[in-house]
């Protein structure tokens, strides 16, 4: 049916009972109506529900939707413990409505159907809490967090898919040491909290629009250049102290980053006199670890693109002299030769986007006897495990964490070997 414009009739609001299917990539489960797909947010596989059509229109290729009322509830289904954690409220949350047992096994589902789907590979994979989980109940982890603020400086976080904040006073998922932000106007757009594992903490405000609000013991960032106090915060993992600047790269939940090392590590098994590759390296996490592993015959080139984090990372590497910094785009890097003609060991970590084809072939080209890929996306994951394929290199351990609960976000650490002759 077409409108009286003539175009396909819009069918935001409309309600109808669904019987949802299997979870899907990106927070939502996949049902059908009519013979149209409906992604729909706020259930779970198996229920039966009542949604309605938050984004689409007849003809469309697929709609979106949200859980309006619930018929029949899955076994997993649990009440949300944030009151926004709602349709039409924020969209920080994807799975608040599931009980963490039952999160992981639908990110394990999404990481094994983008695998199967994008890969061709049929792997059951199981998600992890985070080593030594210090949020066993899902809540007060994320120790970074970026407020939007409303015209009169109300802080709050946005609607799914929309520009409209949600005011808050308080976020059930925010770690209880960061800054008391949110019970104070801010005339800035947004605002960034963030707590350190060693006690500090500091607020980050951009395009501030007048005189910001005093917080105690906290430094105040505007626009990217100090005001007042400290802009950085101190970070330990496994008795390795790191400085991280401002609102600047790091794993945003307090285990997050033992968890990667020891997987990582455990997958790279790099040894003494070896040449490691770093890229995507932020700070120099992974770095450090691998320098010390390597020792002085051994090498860590370190690549990492943004300049805040290349000179995080030159102090917090500055006692590996065996450790090489390049601040610079991960592909040219390697397309210029930067990194050298041969690496034993390849740890990524690229943004959610992946690596791509181009990376992975210059990639393979340095002969690797290992490549460690830290995917913070199933999808990006599964199309460079792909690529890594036609180049000769199979899959082979997969560890993947719940480092994000309550939301769609899985990370994996896949190990990648080449093919035997």
């Amino acid at each position: 049916m077409q409108s009286p414009t003539g175009e396909p009739r819009d069918l935001t609001g409309t309600r109808m009972e669904l019987e949802v299917g299997p979870v899907a990539h990106g927070g939502h489960c996949v049902a059908r109506w009519d013979g149209q797909v409906v992604f729909v947010r706020h259930t779970l596989p198996g229920e039966r529900i009542v949604a309605e059509i938050t984004e689409g229109r007849e003809g469309d290729r697929f709609l979106r939707a949200d859980a309006v009322e619930v018929l029949e509830a899955a076994p997993g289904r649990v009440e949300p413990r944030c009151p926004v954690a709602r349709p039409g409220g924020c969209g920080g949350c994807d799975f608040q409505h599931a009980s963490l047992a039952t999160q992981r096994e639908l990110l394990g589902a999404v990481v094994s159907e983008q695998l199967s789907r994008l890969a061709g590979l049929e792997r059951e994979v199981t998600v992890r809490p985070p080593l030594d989980d210090s949020a066993p109940d899902g809540l007060g982890w994320r120790t970074r967090v970026t407020f939007a603020a409303t015209d009169d400086g109300t802080l709050g976080l946005r609607r799914h898919r929309s520009h409209a904040i949600v005011p808050l006073d308080d976020c059930p998922i925010a770690s209880r040491d960061l800054p008391d932000v949110l019970s104070l106007p801010w005339p800035a757009a947004r605002v960034t909290a963030v707590a350190g594992s060693d006690g500090d903490a500091l607020a980050a405000a951009y395009d501030v629009r007048g005189e910001l609000p005093p917080l105690e013991a906290t430094g105040v960032l505007s626009d990217g250049r100090t005001v007042h106090g400290r802009g950085w915060v101190r970070e330990t993992v496994s008795g390795r102290s790191f400085k991280v600047s401002g609102a600047g790269f790091w794993q945003v939940h307090p285990d997050a980053a033992t968890t990667l090392v020891d997987a990582v590590m455990r997958a790279a098994a790099p040894k003494a006199g070896e040449r490691v590759a770093d890229l995507y390296a932020g700070a120099g996490l992974f770095s450090a670890f691998l320098g010390e592993a390597v020792g002085p015959e051994g090498a860590v080139i370190s690549v990492e693109g943004d300049a805040q984090a290349s000179r995080d990372a030159r102090r917090n590497l500055s006692d590996l002299p065996q450790a090489t910094l390049i601040h610079g785009d991960v592909s040219r890097a390697l397309s210029l030769g930067h990194v050298g003609e041969r690496c034993d060991v390849v740890v990524l970590d690229p943004p959610r986007t992946g690596a791509r084809a181009k990376v992975v072939r210059a990639i393979a080209a340095l002969g690797p006897r290992t490549v460690v890929y830290v995917a913070c996306d199933p999808a990006a994951l599964a199309r460079d495990v792909r690529t890594f394929a036609e180049l000769g290199y199979t899959l082979g351990d997969l560890e993947a964490y719940a480092l994000f609960p309550m939301t769609h976000h899985v990370e994996c650490v896949a190990l990648l070997e080449p093919v035997g002759p």
